[in-house]
C-alpha cells in the first residue's frame, strides 16, 4: 500500500484554512496543521485531533519550519482589513517572509507548493471583470498596502523560486470567500452584515452601497484549491478562484435581512481609504486549466453561514429561511 501523501497547511486553523485541513484528511492524506493563531483559532480545528493523521503545530511563518512533507498549502496571513492593519509590519513581514521561508523548505524537501494569494493585488482595478492578465491598480503606501503588496511580493518571489530553482509552484488568486467559521470579529461584509441582521442592529453601509463584490462559498474555493494543486508542473498560475456573479453591497445587505427576517435598518457611512470599487474575476483560466466552477448561490451559502453565526451567539433558533 503506497505511503500517504503528507501536507502541511500554514494557517491551518483559519477559516479558510481549517475547512481545507477538514477536505484533505477526508481524501486520505496526512495532514500538519500549522499556525500561531493570530486570527486562526483551535476551536475551528478541535474536530479533528482525534484524527491520527492530523497534527497541529504552533509556529509563525515568519521564522524557519523544518519537516518532511509532499505538499504545501501556504495560507498563513492575516486577510481581513481590520486584522491585517492592526500590526502592517508584521503582515508584510509574513507575507514575505513567510514566503520565502516556505519556499526555502520546499526547496529542500522538494514539495509542491501552492501560495494563497488575493484579489487584493488587483487594487482598485480599472479593468472588469479582473483577469490574471491585468497588472492592478495598487496604492504601494495607503493603510492596505501591507497586505496588497506583502501579496504581490510573495507572487514574486514563487515565480522566481520557480524560474531560478525549478520549484513545483501553484498560485491562487482568492476573491471574497465566505461561509462558517468565519471569524466573528474580522470586519467583513458577509460577517459584519450577519452578525448586525442577527442582534436587530444597524447594517452599516459604506458609501453608497453601490460598490461591488463576487462571494464565494468556502467549500467550493477549497475545492478550487485542490484542483489547481492537483493539476501538472506545467500549470503554475496565477489562477484566479473566486464566484463570477457579481451583486452591490447594498444587494447583500437586502439578501441578509430577509434571510434573518431582521428588523435591522440599513444606515450608510463614509467609504475606508482605497476600498475597490469593483471587484468581481474572470475565471475563465481556472475552468479551463483546472475545471473548476463554483456551483453555492448566495442564498444558499448565506444560510449556512446564518446558522453558523446563530449557533456561536449562543441561542439558536428557527429562523424564516429554515422554516
Amino acid at each position: 500500500m503506497p505511503d500517504k501523501r503528507r501536507l502541511l497547511v500554514t494557517g491551518g486553523a483559519g477559516f479558510i484554512g481549517s475547512h481545507l485541513c477538514e477536505r484533505l484528511l477526508e481524501g486520505g492524506s496526512e495532514v500538519l496543521c500549522v499556525d500561531n493563531f493570530y486570527t486562526g483559532s483551535r476551536r475551528n480545528v478541535t474536530h479533528l485531533i482525534a484524527n491520527t493523521d492530523f497534527e497541529l503545530m504552533r509556529h509563525d511563518v515568519c521564522f524557519p519550519l523544518y519537516v518532511e512533507v509532499n505538499e504545501i498549502f501556504n495560507l498563513a496571513c492575516p486577510a481581513s482589513p481590520i486584522h491585517y492593519q492592526r500590526d502592517p509590519v508584521q503582515t508584510t513581514k509574513t507575507g514575505v517572509h513567510g514566503a520565502i521561508n516556505m519556499l526555502g523548505l520546499a526547496k529542500r524537501v522538494k514539495a509542491k507548493i501552492l501560495q494563497a494569494s488575493t484579489s487584493e493585488v488587483y487594487g482598485d482595478p480599472t479593468v472588469h471583470p479582473q483577469s490574471e492578465e491585468y497588472w492592478g491598480n495598487v496604492n504601494p503606501i495607503g493603510p492596505r498596502s501591507c497586505y496588497d503588496e506583502g501579496k504581490r511580493c510573495a507572487e514574486t518571489l514563487f515565480f522566481d523560486y520557480h524560474r531560478q530553482h525549478k520549484l513545483q509552484i501553484k498560485v491562487a488568486r482568492i476573491f471574497n470567500t465566505y461561509g462558517p467559521r468565519m471569524h466573528p470579529d474580522d470586519g467583513r461584509v458577509v460577517s459584519n452584515f450577519i452578525l448586525q441582521a442577527l442582534r436587530n442592529q444597524d447594517i452599516t453601509l459604506y458609501g453608497t452601497g453601490e460598490q461591488t463584490r463576487s462571494f464565494c462559498y468556502v467549500d467550493d474555493l477549497v475545492s478550487g484549491l485542490m484542483a489547481l494543486m492537483d493539476t501538472s508542473e506545467a500549470v503554475t498560475g496565477p489562477i484566479n478562484i473566486g464566484n463570477p456573479q457579481e451583486f452591490s453591497i447594498r444587494q447583500l445587505a437586502e439578501i441578509v435581512v430577509d434571510l434573518v427576517g431582521s428588523r435591522s435598518a440599513i444606515v450608510h457611512k463614509p467609504l475606508p481609504v482605497d476600498d475597490p470599487r469593483q471587484r468581481q474575476p474572470d475565471i475563465a483560466k481556472a475552468t479551463a486549466l483546472i475545471g473548476w466552477r463554483p456551483v453555492t448561490d448566495l442564498r444558499s451559502g448565506l444560510t449556512k453561514t446564518i446558522a453558523y453565526f446563530d449557533g456561536l451567539l449562543g441561542h439558536p433558533r428557527q429562523l424564516p429561511h429554515q422554516a
